[in-house]
């Protein structure tokens, strides 16, 4: 269990992972998605038999809820982008719609923390110290990942990531382009360790959560209030001064790039995204079915 806010994207397999996966992944994704979820929490947790039930009632739920009320948003979302991409796109209109992608996660997260609040408070010592040990591997994995090589190799690893994506839903760029794309990817805050900091900051304050949850047993009301705390904080990064202002700088400079990719696109290139738009938006509809 990560953080709640990484738990339940990883748990709701949202749509959003496509921009790595592509339409026919997302769909065999979802399809089992109650299925991946359990085991990868219970990789983290390492359910008892009374949770094993728990657990597996509450993510049918969840789906369940999930699919009818969200997949149709999404779809509509997609219409959106479609319509979007009609006109030129500033970075004022991409924050609007990083801002309506938030909004959607935390309707997730709302609809999710009753059933945190049980988990979390069914847990017992050695589940916690499990939990632990796997947010020690996770950092581990970023550690190797994220903190290794000069400026140069870290820009050019984010840099490549940032083109995958692009080239998900633009197809093939010019090496004029990819150009002009790394001197922009370039150009934003770049700090690598404070981003390590700040996840094991996160991590540690979970443990000491749910090791508090363990110990009182708070009415499962109060459990719901500390872990929605929890969530918005770290979500939203807000605890740490010096941290808020880097997370915001970055947010913005990703917002920024996003709509200065779109403006270098050509008519050809606009319309791949408009397939591809159009694809998500057939498959959130036949998925909600």
């Amino acid at each position: 269990m990560r953080t709640a806010r990484s738990m339940t994207k990883k748990a709701m397999l949202l749509a959003f992972v496509v921009v790595l996966a592509g339409c026919s992944a997302l769909r065999l994704s979802y399809s089992n998605g109650e299925t991946l979820s359990y085991w990868w929490l219970n990789n983290y947790v390492g359910f008892d038999q009374a949770q094993r039930k728990q657990v597996r009632t509450q993510l049918g739920n969840l789906f369940f809820w999930h699919q009818k009320t969200q997949l149709p948003d999404y779809a509509q979302l997609m219409g959106a982008g479609q319509r979007r991409l009609q006109d030129p796109v500033t970075a004022d209109q991409v924050r609007v719609d990083y801002g309506a992608l938030k909004k959607r996660i935390v309707v997730i997260l709302d609809q999710a923390l009753p059933a945190l609040a049980d988990l979390a408070l069914s847990l017992n010592a050695e589940q916690i110290e499990r939990i632990e040990s796997k947010l020690a591997d996770s950092a581990e994995r970023y550690r190797k990942d994220y903190l290794v090589g000069d400026i140069e190799e870290r820009q050019r690893f984010r840099y490549k990531k940032i083109m995958k994506q692009a080239q998900y839903w633009f197809g093939d760029f010019s090496d004029a382009q990819q150009a002009r794309i790394r001197v922009l990817s370039d150009a934003r805050p770049l700090d690598n360790e404070r981003v390590m900091a700040d996840r094991s900051q996160r991590h540690q304050e979970l443990i000491t959560l749910l090791t508090k949850i363990r110990i009182e047993q708070p009415p499962r009301v109060a459990v719901v209030q500390a872990i929605k705390a929890y969530t918005r904080v770290h979500y939203e990064r807000v605890g740490n001064g010096d941290n808020a202002v880097f997370f915001a700088a970055s947010t913005d400079a990703a917002i920024r790039l996003t709509a200065d990719i779109i403006a270098l696109t050509t008519p050809q290139q606009k319309a791949y995204a408009l397939e591809q738009l159009q694809d998500l938006q057939k498959l959130f509809l036949e998925l909600a079915a």
